[in-house]
Formats: C-alpha cells, sequence, structure tokens
C-alpha cells in the first residue's frame, strides 16, 4: 500500500459495501477496523470514516486490487449470510477495481466450497491469475 490516500480509499470501500444494508454490525466493524489498524489508520481517523467517509482511491496495482476484493469477500462472509444485494455490490466493486468479471463469478461459486465460505489466498490468486494469463 504506497499512499494514505489509498488506504483511506480501501477503508471507505469496504465502510460502504458494510452499509449497504443500512448498517454495520458489531463483527463488521471490528473487521473493518482491523484492517485499519494493519494499514496503520488510527482509530479517530476510522471512526470519522464512519461518518463522512470520501471518495475510494482505488489502489493502482493488479494485486492490490485483488487483495482488496479478498477483503469484500470475507466481510461480505462475516456473518456467513449472503444477501442478493451484498452480492451484487459484491460483483459492482469488483468491476470497478477492474477485476475480470469471469474471474468475480469463479472465485463467488468456489467459495461456497470452503469453511465459512472463506477461500483461501493462494486459491484466489490462483482463479486470478488463470483469467489473467
Amino acid at each position: 500500500m504506497s499512499t494514505y490516500e489509498e488506504k483511506i480509499g480501501i477503508l471507505s470501500q469496504m465502510i460502504a459495501f458494510a452499509q449497504s444494508d443500512h448498517s454495520i454490525k458489531e463483527s463488521e466493524y471490528d473487521f473493518i477496523f482491523n484492517v485499519a489498524q494493519t494499514l496503520g489508520v488510527t482509530k479517530k481517523a476510522f471512526d470519522e470514516l464512519l461518518g463522512d467517509a470520501p471518495e475510494p482511491v482505488m489502489p493502482k496495482k493488479l494485486g492490490e486490487r485483488i487483495v482488496q476484493f479478498h477483503r469484500l469477500l470475507l466481510l461480505m462472509n462475516i456473518d456467513q449470510k449472503q444477501q442478493l444485494s451484498e452480492l451484487k455490490k459484491l460483483h459492482e466493486m469488483g468491476f470497478k477495481l477492474g477485476l475480470s468479471p469471469a474471474a468475480i463469478e469463479e472465485v463467488l461459486s468456489e467459495m461456497h466450497k470452503y469453511p465459512n465460505f472463506a477461500i483461501p489466498p493462494k486459491k484466489l490468486i490462483e482463479i486470478f491469475r488463470n483469467h489473467y494469463n
């Protein structure tokens, strides 16, 4: 991750995704806050994003965009329930990240083979690698 703006953008995108059902569950908040801590964003800055999140700044590198898609996938499955609206929103966000629609479809299909729908990073990378080669 290269810039603070990208870090804030990543968190903003995750917050927007979590709010797509009009509220952020405690488990979603905890997950996103853990990502914020990993990125080096303070609690104060993170909590400010909950009130007025800026427009996301997309990561420039493909690998970073795939990691962001994986974070969103994990966030969607944190409650182990997938709503159609969440799946549509995840598709939309994947497209905005510039990811292959076929790869997105394969990931969403493949995740059902794993406990808690948590597709392993190696498998995720393999799927995207196959679609980009």
